[in-house]
């Protein structure tokens, strides 16, 4: 009881002093001053030029596009060995395959189809064809049904490469690496060769799709694919032109399948740039026929006609082939719906086509009709056919 006074009296001074010490720290340091100190001192400034980065969405395009490019570098090198690789190992094969199985316009579009499934390129399978109609392996109305096929066969890569193998890629390279070194035969170390440029060809598209992703949240890219998908005609410019650049529809469906698969393409948009390739890797076919006679460049007129064709009414109808691919793709990502898409786009345009081949063959021949350079080529082919069975029963006698 005695210690409460001075209890008291020392509470007391306390209070005295806060008084007298409260005006002369708000005149010193106001709360707001205090406050931003406290919190300049636990939080250290952010790095210069940082904040305003992340403000304005800045993207170093100079390094994402180095990466696109290293990516499109090693996926074209990766394609060009799959693609010599498969013609070196079966071109013969295949010339044989193509004139023993194309005995009607049915046989020769499934002939199509399972070559340039087996070449992973179109433009080589009909670029085969032309030569061998100029050659008169194959006459043109042969040939129009492969033709046909070969745009069913790209499709089929295309599946492929929406599947996701691509934790199994390094599998197959390290066998085509050892089949490269280690095969005693050609015929191995060519296998090798393929399967090597299988795996470069994934390990391209990754690298592209790494390199673009900086553009899922960007938003004049965002906006750049919502008018191609809005504008199928536009979309399909882009397409064209890409594949005329790259000189491989197959190629650049493959890019607009893996970017579709990350987010970065929506499906109206990489349907109007795969009906845009379509029509871009007719560029090779029309080179290829320069020279090769008449019915050789009927051939490649009919592979433009058919996809000039086919596109156009793809354009027309781009709203109803995507939620086609939508309901037949089930659960299926955008990637495989682009490829689903394409599938449908090449049967259905083949299924609209094959029932007028012998007219249209008719209307071509009329278009562009034989020459005598070409009757002078025709005598020429018969000429060597008859020298070489003669040397033939020459050798078996």
């Amino acid at each position: 009881m005695g210690h409460l006074p001075i209890v008291g009296s020392l509470s007391s001074e306390i209070s005295i002093v806060q008084a007298l010490a409260k005006p002369l720290q708000e005149s010193i340091a106001p709360e707001s001053v205090l406050a931003t100190v406290q919190f300049n001192i636990a939080q250290a400034p952010p790095p210069p030029g940082d904040s305003e980065k992340e403000k304005e969405g800045v993207i170093d395009f100079f390094k994402m596009a180095m990466g696109a490019l290293a990516g499109l570098v090693l996926f074209i090198f990766g394609v060009t060995r799959l693609s010599e690789g498969l013609e070196d190992l079966g071109t013969e094969r295949m010339k044989n395959f193509l004139s023993k199985c194309t005995t009607n316009r049915f046989a020769g579009v499934l002939t199509g189809a399972v070559a340039t499934t087996l070449l992973e390129s179109s433009s080589v399978t009909i670029i085969m064809v032309i030569a061998m109609v100029s050659a008169g392996v194959l006459n043109f109305v042969q040939s129009l049904g492969v033709v046909l096929g070969s745009n069913i066969g790209t499709a089929v890569g295309a599946q492929i490469i929406s599947l996701n193998i691509e934790l199994y890629i390094p599998i197959l390279m390290f066998a085509g690496l050892l089949l490269l070194f280690v095969g005693k035969t050609q015929r191995l170390k060519t296998i090798g060769i393929i399967l090597l440029g299988f795996g470069l060809m994934f390990y391209g598209l990754e690298a592209i799709d790494e390199a673009m992703k900086p553009f899922r949240d960007y938003d004049p890219f965002i906006n750049w694919m919502k008018t191609l998908g809005n504008n199928p005609l536009l979309g399909a410019l882009v397409g064209a032109i890409v594949t005329v650049i790259i000189q491989s529809s197959s190629a650049t469906v493959a890019i607009v399948i893996t970017l579709a698969s990350s987010g970065l393409i929506a499906l109206p948009a990489g349907v109007a740039i795969m009906l845009g390739a379509e029509i871009g890797t007719c560029a090779d076919t029309l080179v290829a026929t320069i020279g090769r006679g008449s019915a050789a460049l009927r051939t490649g007129v009919f592979h433009f006609l058919f996809n000039l064709f086919t596109v156009a009414v793809g354009i027309l109808f781009a709203p109803q082939l995507v939620q086609l691919a939508q309901t037949i793709s089930g659960k299926g990502g955008v990637g495989r719906q682009v490829a689903n898409a394409q599938m449908l786009f090449n049967i259905l345009g083949v299924a609209i086509v094959i029932g007028f081949l012998p007219l249209i063959a008719t209307l071509l021949t009329k278009l562009i009709p034989e020459t005598e350079a070409d009757r002078e080529r025709q005598r020429r082919q018969q000429e060597k056919q008859k020298t070489a069975s003669d040397e033939q029963v020459g050798a078996s006698v």
